[in-house]
């Protein structure tokens, strides 16, 4: 698979971002809200990052390094938030990581794409296992995690270093067998 496939679901098309995007990453990414509860966006977030950001997933696709969507709303075209893999092909696995713009929060987005983003994992991408973190103070990232399927693992005290303020992480996992055996209960009658 060379070429970055699109996945499509009832309401939301996850696609390679271009840099057309840059001025609504730049214009969500810019929220104190959005940074406050993401390990990777800075605040304040200057003009030219979100191209430079951008401009990194081709490669890192091509390389398997990474994989990473925009999610747009179907109905609107709009530009709602991202989601993203970085891939260890070497032992298998992925750390999924993901974020919605405040004026699309609370319609379930996040976990939509998330859901189909883990699929494209075990499906296409043969992982044996998909991780993500959260920050103990985003307990609405957590619920997006469990929804998904994934499994609470622990809490990593004092994990990231925010703002000057050690965080706790909370971890979740899936893996393949689990998501295989949540897809035939899903298939059956």
């Amino acid at each position: 698979m060379t070429t970055q496939p699109v996945i499509e679901t009832e309401r939301l098309i996850l696609r390679p971002l271009t840099l057309e995007d840059a001025p609504a990453v730049q214009r969500m990414s810019s929220s104190v809200e959005i940074a406050k509860t993401t390990r990777r966006i800075p605040h304040p977030y200057e003009d030219g990052m979100a191209e430079c950001w951008i401009n990194t997933h081709s490669q890192a696709w091509s390389s398997r390094e990474a994989v990473s969507y925009g999610i747009v709303v179907r109905e609107s075209g709009a530009l709602c938030g991202a989601v993203s893999v970085r891939l260890c092909m070497e032992d298998n696995r992925g750390e999924l990581g993901y974020w919605i713009g405040e004026e699309h929060w609370n319609r379930g987005y996040a976990t939509e794409a998330a859901a189909q983003v883990l699929d494209f994992c075990f499906g296409h991408l043969n992982l044996n296992r998909v991780s993500a973190e959260y920050m103990k103070h985003n307990p609405a990232s957590a619920r997006v995690l469990e929804k998904c399927g994934m499994k609470h693992e622990g809490m990593l005290r004092q994990h990231y270093l925010k703002w000057g303020r050690y965080v706790d992480a909370g971890v979740f996992g899936l893996l393949a067998e689990e998501w295989r055996q949540s897809r035939a209960r899903d298939e059956q009658p």
